[in-house]
């Protein structure tokens, strides 16, 4: 069994020794969050469904942060017993598992309300809401035997105001936030009077940007965007809160409409 401390990081934190994995780390959110998490002296085990995009951005981790233990994992989050397997294998293999990040994405919508086309809802379901269902089915039991257990989902301003072309966009999106917050009450009352143990919260940005899109659309203002950066620095700090203040709760990094 590896050891889940003493990794190369920062140390002393709340994400020292803490093994966390990342769902959907292969993005440019992905790989800002590996680095993060590896910069705070955590385990990062990565997992997405594109092998050689997931390569990248896990030796980009470690070689950022010599000495840093950064796995990476070919997983169908779209497979429940997949799921289920890299759950237990990484707790298996470390000894304890503190964290789920989910950034598994994806976007698709339509120039009007009326021309929305039912099977970009085919695809975002299964990407937005099928993932966020087996991601915490699987990590459930382990989060809630870590004393510092986490789950943590990346949502969009959109589920709580909907618009006419982005209807299955926020539709998605707010029931990934209705499923995580059913998490949060599990381990509410799992905690009982002494109070949750672990803790499901959901961070809230209006879109993401990072040097590459910048690079790309050198005029754009990306007004009210998040750098993923920004995005991996909160992710992080949500481990230096009581499970108890974010447990349940929307921390919005964007402001609320």
């Amino acid at each position: 069994m590896h050891k889940s401390g003493g990794n190369g990081g920062t140390g002393g934190g709340a994400l020292d020794g803490a093994v966390v994995a990342v769902a959907g780390a292969a993005g440019p959110a992905g790989r800002a969050a590996l680095l993060r998490l590896a910069e705070a002296g955590a385990v990062v085990v990565a997992a997405d469904a594109d092998p050689a995009r997931l390569a990248e951005a896990v030796d980009a981790a470690r070689y950022a942060h010599g000495g840093a233990t950064v796995t990476g994992d070919t997983v169908d989050l779209l497979d429940l017993d997949a799921t289920r397997l890299w759950a237990a294998k990484t707790e298996k293999e470390f000894g304890r598992i503190d964290g789920l990040v989910h950034l598994v994405g994806g976007w698709r919508g339509s120039a009007s309300f009326a021309e929305t086309d039912l099977a970009d809802w085919e695809v975002l379901e299964k990407l937005l809401i099928r993932t966020v269902q087996h991601t915490s089915l699987a990590f459930h039991d382990g989060l809630l035997r870590s004393d510092r257990g986490r789950f943590l989902l990346i949502s969009a301003a959109g589920a709580s105001r909907p618009t006419a072309g982005n209807a299955a966009y926020a539709a998605a999106k707010s029931a990934a936030e209705a499923w995580t917050l059913a998490l949060a009450d599990a381990f509410r009352k799992a905690g009982g009077e002494e109070g949750p143990r672990a803790a499901a919260a959901i961070l809230v940005i209006k879109a993401l940007v990072h040097d590459a899109l910048r690079a790309e659309r050198p005029n754009a203002k990306f007004a009210g965007f998040t750098d993923v950066t920004v995005l991996a620095e909160a992710i992080a700090a949500v481990w230096e809160r009581p499970a108890r203040e974010v447990n349940g709760k929307r921390l919005w990094l964007t402001p609320e409409p």
